[in-house]
């Protein structure tokens, strides 16, 4: 049965890409396909809508179509597509999720190649009697086949196409798009008709009298971005398109000038060398089958060590980078050389200190602990406040108060971890002996049983002794651990409470001091608190109870409410 004729449509037009549909006529010929077919049907197509994109991702392009036909005001009654191919790629999930909402809406999916039908089979006909279940479509079996082959189809072309393109690209060929200084140009080759890059009439200048400059060392980054924009460099304008319609230009962006960090990224882009490095190299420089916009000798020179190009006998290329100079400071918390940053505040706004070096007018590099971000500023050299920090846990030990407290706590926590781990292999035994009664008890009354029945009988006999099985490695592991020695940790935290000095102090990773270092406090202190330095030193009462003052005077305690170390990160 045809669909019904002088009905109201809208026709889905789609390409699988940009280039696709503003390069090449499929667009139009599938356009002009399907008023063709409308024409021979009698029908009205009120509105076209085309894809420039991919179908066969999660997002389907076509839900902009299906939201249009839901609105009753459009007055929608078919949806006309070319092929289902056109309509999704997304296999037959995709393609039926589309399609019921168009039903939900009752609007008529039509293909211009016939394979959907639009028959229905009521399979209770002959009763009289209908139902959603009795009713079908016998051609929704080879929908839906047609709908996984589009998506078979775009992982065979794909395969295709990008494992051509990344065989190429290891060989030494240009597949995309050409970078700045460059043209893209088919020849001739060994490997057949492949893309390589030739200089660019105007733009091969400005990359070569950039690394010609560079190379001399006479001149700054920002002295050659300024010379070269004086000089007529522009960057390559990029075509604006509208959102909704990837075929439609809606404008140019502006060529941009040249600054420190794109003059940066193109000395390091070994390219203009004619050495390929990117993904589909798997991160491996390639030496290309054309020749770059400089000499290798030149690249090397204007890099000044930071990359370098090695080539090898045998055609083979080596990159090195060259890592950064001492005196660069990573970014992050844990860095050694300035291992307390997060565990001293600043005097001032009470927020955590940075650490950084800086270099002089000789050349040397000096370190200080800073803030200077917040509105204020406060520094403090690096050794200034690293002797301080020893110097107030030097002044530091344990009360024997807390000291008794901390070994009972140690002694309760191991009595309760052993009554645990004998609570454990007691009920593993439990669990053992209930297993096996019952496996004794289906054993003896199996030749009772029905001989249909005795099948299960030994399933559950299997299942009963792999349960035992188990039981009893996990039990065999549990004996295998031999439990903590109490009387050593004791031993070792007895050590470490008469030489409070040997944890931080002479503590060689200086992560790890800061981090015993802030086990210390409740409240982390403030270089005024390690300093002496606090208009009332004895406000200060951030340290944990456990510990106290040899001196009694510049860091008295708080009352004892017990041991709450700060939770590192």
């Amino acid at each position: 049965m045809q669909p019904p004729t002088s009905k109201n449509a809208v026709a889905a037009i789609r390409v699988s890409t940009t280039k696709q549909g503003t390069d090449s006529d499929s667009p139009g010929a599938q356009q002009e396909q399907i008023e063709r077919f409308a024409e021979s049907k009698g029908i009205v197509i009120k509105k076209f809508f085309v894809f420039l994109e991919s179908a066969s991702k999660e997002q389907q392009p076509m839900q902009e179509a299906i939201n249009y036909c839901k609105d009753p005001k459009n007055e929608v009654d078919l949806f006309i597509i070319k092929s289902i191919d056109r309509f999704t790629r997304g296999g037959s999930l995709s393609y039926d999720l589309l399609k019921t909402q168009l039903d939900q809406c009752n609007v008529t999916l039509v293909d211009t190649y016939g394979v959907i039908s639009h028959e229905q089979i009521n399979t209770l006909a002959h009763l009289g009697h209908t139902y959603k279940w009795s009713t079908y479509s016998p051609s929704r079996k080879s929908e839906m086949l047609e709908a996984e082959r589009s998506k078979d189809e775009v992982r065979d072309i794909l395969s295709r196409v990008i494992g051509a393109e990344i065989r190429y690209t290891q060989l030494g060929y240009w597949m995309r798009r050409a970078p700045y200084g460059f043209v893209s140009e088919k020849v001739e080759t060994q490997h057949g008709k492949r893309m390589i890059l030739r200089p660019h009439p105007k733009e091969a200048e400005y990359i070569v009298k950039l690394f010609e400059m560079r190379a001399s060392g006479q001149f700054s980054d920002k002295e050659i971005a300024k010379h070269l924009n004086d000089t007529g460099y522009r960057g390559r304008p990029q075509l604006r398109r509208a959102q909704n319609d990837k075929s439609r230009i809606i404008g140019r962006t502006e060529p941009a000038l040249l600054d420190e960090k794109k003059l940066w990224k193109m000395v390091r882009n070994p390219i203009y060398a004619g050495v390929n490095v990117e993904k589909w190299t798997q991160g491996k420089p390639v030496k290309c089958m054309f020749e770059g916009l400089v000499s290798v000798d030149l690249f090397n020179r204007a890099n000044k060590g930071r990359r370098t190009i090695i080539e090898m006998p045998n055609n083979k290329i080596v990159i090195t980078d060259n890592v950064a100079p001492e005196h660069a400071t990573p970014k992050g918390t844990r860095h050694p050389d300035f291992a307390f940053k997060n565990f001293v505040m600043c005097p001032q706004c009470n927020k955590p200190l940075l650490g950084s070096s800086s270099r002089g007018k000789t050349g040397q590099y000096y370190s200080y602990y800073h803030c200077d971000k917040r509105g204020h500023k406060f520094r403090v050299k690096k050794e200034e406040l690293e002797i301080r920090v020893l110097e107030f846990v030097g002044s530091l030990a344990f009360s024997q108060q807390e000291i008794d407290t901390l070994f009972s706590a140690i002694q309760a926590a191991y009595d309760k971890r052993l009554a645990y781990y004998q609570a454990q292999i007691t009920m593993i035994d439990s669990k053992v002996e209930v297993l096996t009664q019952q496996a004794r008890t289906m054993a003896k009354n199996f030749a009772e049983i029905a001989p249909s029945a005795q099948q299960y009988i030994n399933e559950e006999l299997e299942d009963v002794d792999k349960q035992i099985k188990q039981l009893s490695l996990e039990r065999m592991e549990m004996k295998s651990k031999k439990p903590i020695n109490i009387e050593r940790v004791i031993a070792r935290v007895k050590y470490f409470v008469e030489n409070l000095d040997e944890l931080v102090v002479k503590q060689i990773d200086p992560i790890k001091k800061a981090q015993f270092f802030g086990l210390i406090f409740k409240t982390l202190p403030t270089y005024a608190d390690l300093s002496g330095r606090t208009q009332n030193p004895s406000s200060f009462t951030g340290v944990n109870p456990l510990f106290q003052a040899i001196s009694g005077n510049n860091f008295p305690m708080v009352t004892s409410r017990g041991i709450e170390p700060r939770l590192l990160r």
